[in-house]
């Protein structure tokens, strides 16, 4: 592609969700309660984690973690969204664009992995309570949140720069609520095979490699809950173990939709409802 023959872009246009004004007010005030209980909730969980000497132990630590993934995904769509539904100026700058897709990039990778961790995490916790401390330390739990956000951070950084590092010449209106990858890569007149090839392959192993690891784990979890000798003790790890399944299914059922749908099929359409699936 001669680069000569692309435009220099200043922005996108955010197309939304819908163009019918009637379901765009009942759109937003879902999608304003949603924003504010999430926002409310992940704040409280954290200063509630952070301040209170009773709970502020390792086996909370990641649960904190996840609340500030959820934090800062939300804190980078949500608001964005919430003007651009009855907004007449749908406008993102260029390097707007970058930013919402890199932070958001960061934090979905982040809450990906650490679903792992605290699955490992609760296994530990299940498995021999009273040598969890022995186990899983201090130090050991900073490395991990540590290795959690730098994979997130080189993802995030490798596919925003192949993505906006492309040559954009013909329209700039992104058919999607946010800056996501596929939608944006539609636009672009350059070709686009390695940018789905480092998606297929960096969000395919990531992908993968914690499902696995959740998986393994809970076969774990489920031999060390059938070893519990009372009846007690088992029916207080099933809940846990349920909500925490029930986060993965819809995060990563989610992911998998959005980024691995076969392009034959891909439809924008289909993108942009599955993504309002991802907690914002």
């Amino acid at each position: 592609m001669d680069q000569g023959n692309c435009s220099s872009l200043t922005e996108f246009i955010l197309v939304g969700i819908t163009n019918n004004s009637r379901v765009k007010v009942k759109l937003f005030k879902l999608f304003l309660l949603t924003y504010l209980i999430n926002l409310l909730g992940n704040l409280a969980m954290i200063i509630l984690i952070r301040m209170d000497s009773q709970i502020h132990i390792l086996i909370y630590s990641f649960l904190s973690h996840l609340s500030f993934c959820d934090l800062c995904y939300s804190k980078a769509v949500g608001p964005n969204m919430l003007v651009d539904i009855f907004g007449k100026d749908k406008s993102i700058p260029f390097l707007g664009c970058a930013l919402q897709f890199f932070i958001a990039c960061i934090f979905v990778d982040s809450e990906c992995i650490l679903l792992v961790v605290m699955a490992f995490n609760l296994y530990k916790a299940i498995n021999k309570p009273l040598l969890y401390i022995v186990h899983v330390s201090s130090r050991l739990c900073s490395l991990l949140v540590a290795g959690v956000y730098l994979v997130g951070l080189a993802d995030a950084l490798i596919h925003t720069m192949l993505a906006f590092h492309l040559c954009f010449c013909g329209s700039n209106e992104i058919y999607h609520f946010f800056c996501n990858i596929p939608p944006i890569l539609l636009l672009s007149c350059s070709e686009t095979q390695i940018n789905e090839l480092t998606i297929f392959t960096i969000f395919g192993f990531i992908e993968l490699s914690t499902i696995l690891g959740v998986l393994g784990s809970y076969c774990y979890i489920i031999l060390a809950i059938l070893k519990i000798c009372t009846a007690e003790g088992r029916f207080k790890a099933f809940p846990t173990c349920t909500s925490h399944l029930t986060a993965v299914a819809i995060f990563q059922g989610t992911v998998l939709f959005m980024y691995f749908w076969p392009s034959t099929s891909y439809s924008l359409e289909q993108d942009k409802m599955t993504s309002c699936f991802i907690p914002w």
